[in-house]
C-alpha cells in the first residue's frame, strides 16, 4: 500500500431506525458519495471540539459566528470594544447585514482554547447577540508576518 494513501478502518454500528433516517437525509442533501464521509466529518468536529475543551492551553484556529440586532449601532460598538480586548486572538471579521434589522458577523480566530472561548463568552454577553457559535479545528494558520518583514 502506498504511503501517501491513509489507512481505512471499517466500524459497524447501531442506530436507531429513525436517526438513521435523518442520517441518510442530511447525506442526500449535501450530495455525499457515501454515509462514512457524512460521519467521518462529524468526528472530526466532535474530536475538535473535544481536544479543545481537554486542553485549554492548546492553540487552535477557528470561526465564531454572530447574528445580532444592528440597533442604532450600540451593539456593533460594544462587540468591536470586546474584539479590542482580544485583539491577538482576532484574526479578521467579515460583517453582512441582514433582513429585519439582524447582522451576520463571522470572526477568523486563533489562539488558546481557553483563550477563545473567553472571547465568545464575552461577545455572547453583549446585548443584542441573538446566535453566536464557535467553530474550532486543530489545524492552525501559517504565521502572519511580522512588522518588521513587511517593511524590509
Amino acid at each position: 500500500m502506498d504511503d501517501a494513501t491513509p489507512h481505512l478502518a471499517r466500524l459497524s454500528i447501531s442506530l436507531p431506525g429513525e436517526l438513521l433516517a435523518e442520517l441518510d437525509g442530511m447525506v442526500a442533501a449535501r450530495d455525499l458519495p457515501s454515509r462514512s464521509q457524512m460521519i467521518a466529518e462529524l468526528i472530526r468536529h466532535e474530536l475538535a471540539e473535544h481536544s479543545a475543551s481537554a486542553d485549554a492551553a492548546s492553540v487552535l484556529a477557528g470561526t465564531i459566528t454572530l447574528i445580532y440586532r444592528a440597533e442604532s449601532g450600540r451593539v456593533r460598538h460594544a462587540l468591536a470594544q470586546t474584539q479590542l480586548e482580544f485583539l491577538p486572538e482576532v484574526i479578521s471579521s467579515q460583517h453582512a447585514f441582514l433582513e429585519d434589522d439582524q447582522s451576520l458577523e463571522v470572526l477568523l480566530v486563533q489562539g488558546a482554547a481557553a483563550r477563545l472561548q473567553q472571547l465568545c463568552d464575552a461577545l455572547r454577553r453583549v446585548r443584542g447577540v441573538q446566535q453566536i457559535k464557535l467553530v474550532t479545528t486543530t489545524a492552525l494558520l501559517p504565521p502572519l508576518r511580522t512588522h518588521a518583514e513587511v517593511n524590509s
